[in-house]
Formats: C-alpha cells, structure tokens, sequence
C-alpha cells in the first residue's frame, strides 16, 4: 500500500464554485486533492468521481479505492450542497426531502464513513452557512439543513476526539458562485419571488468562492482548528450579533431586510 509524504484531500462538490476553488488551492500548496461531483470534471489536475453524494454505497467504494491507492485520507470537505427557495406552503415534500438528503443526511453519513481512514490526526469540514445562524425567510429549509451541519459538526468533535480527529464547520455569507442560478424556487407567492430576488442580487454581489476556499485550506492546516469559522469581517459580527441580541429583535431586523 503506498504511503505518500503528500496528505489526501476528499472534497464533495469539486466540480465548481467554492468545491472547485477548494481543490485548486489545495492542489497548488501540495496536497494530493480527489474530487465527488454529480457533474463530471474535465480538467486533468486532480481525479474527480463522478457520483451522487447520496448514493452511500458508491461513497463508501470510492473512500476505499481512494485509500487503497494512496494508503492514507486526511482531510473530508463536505461541501457538495443545493438551495431551495420558496414559501412554505408552496414547497413540495419532495424539495424538502432532496436538501435534506444533499445538505444534510449526506455529510453526515460521508463524516461517518470517513472516521475509519481519518484516525489520528484526520480533520472533517464541513461547509455550513451565515444563513444557518441567521435563519432566512423563503429560504427556510436551507437555513434548517446548515443549522442542522454545524450542530452535527460540534456534536460529531466530541465523538471523534479519542480518535484525534477534528472538526470544523465554515460558515460563509453571500458569495458569488453558480449555486445562485441553481437554486430551485418554487411556487407564485410575489413575497417569496421579490425576497429571493434581493437575496441573489445580494450573493452575486458576494465575496468569491476564492475566498472561502481559502478559509477552508488555513483551517485544514491548522493543529487545532476552532469548531466554527465565519467568512468575513461583517458575517462575523452578524453572528456575534446574533448571540448577544434577543431573538425576536434579530427576527425582525431580518424581516425587514428580506420580507
């Protein structure tokens, strides 16, 4: 079985946006980075499977093949994930069903599958969001699925600790990617649309997902990473804020920002 000086990387979501930076930086600072992404990669600089991250049966082949190749994974990125957006009433079973698959059950399941190949030393990042924290309206099952990501991500620190394996969970705010067009709105409510309007003009006016990849690769590097990490400056007060205002204040000012 090789053992390689170079440290293993497995990054879900590789393919594009914040994934794909991700994986360049890694790359570029000489780690040997392995890709999972529903949409194939043409490029040759890293290897990416082509896989859907709920597919855990397929996930649990390729961390082997992926460990039998090169003897070692070291860190998990699970950063693969999908927006809905919508008013409630209008959003179908199905559409809930499919972000809590992707956003949440998957880098749950993927972290649990990991654990075997990570011990001793191994980190697990987990891609949550500023919207976990800051609940947002018409978006309410994403920010259900990334609060869910970081809790599970502090809960899971503590299961793995023995192990002396870390856990991570990077929060970031608006940021400019292809995730914005993605995003699956559903239903006619003129609230929702206008909301989800002003929340997209908001992302694409976003940091880059340069950015948070390389918020991603500095809290891989570190001996002992804090549990959560929030991208930027004014994110980081907004959930600092967030702790010492009371709730229904912070409810407010978000219904005045997107409602």
């Amino acid at each position: 079985m090789k053992k390689p000086d170079k440290k293993v990387v497995v990054i879900t979501g590789a393919t594009s946006g914040i994934g794909l930076s991700t994986a360049k930086i890694f790359l570029s600072d000489g780690y040997k980075v392995y890709g999972i992404a529903r949409k194939p990669y043409t490029g040759n600089d890293f290897t990416c499977y082509s896989a859907d991250v709920c597919d855990y049966d397929e996930i649990k082949r390729i961390f082997a093949e992926i460990h039998s190749r090169e003897g070692r994974i070291d860190i998990l990125v699970n950063n693969a994930g999908m927006g809905i957006a919508g008013a409630m009433e209008e959003t179908s079973v199905e559409r809930i069903e499919q972000i809590v698959s992707v956003n949440l059950t998957a880098p749950c399941v993927l972290s649990g599958l990991a654990v075997r190949y990570l011990k001793d030393g191994g980190k697990i990042i987990n891609v949550s969001s500023v919207g976990g924290i800051m609940p947002l309206p018409y978006q309410a099952m994403y920010s259900a699925t990334k609060a869910g990501a970081e809790i599970f991500s502090r809960a899971l620190a503590n299961e793995v600790k023995p192990y002396n394996i870390k856990v991570c969970a990077v929060l970031p705010g608006d940021t400019k990617t292809g995730f914005t067009a993605a995003r699956v709105c559903e239903g006619e409510n003129e609230r929702a649309k206008k909301s989800v309007e002003k929340m997209a003009r908001d992302e694409q006016r976003g940091k880059s997902p340069e950015s948070v990849a390389k918020v991603i690769c500095k809290v891989a590097k570190k001996k002992n990473p804090p549990l959560r990490v929030t991208v930027g400056a004014s994110y980081k007060l907004l959930v600092f804020l967030q702790r010492i205002l009371p709730v229904k204040l912070v409810n407010f000012i978000i219904r005045k920002m997107y409602c």
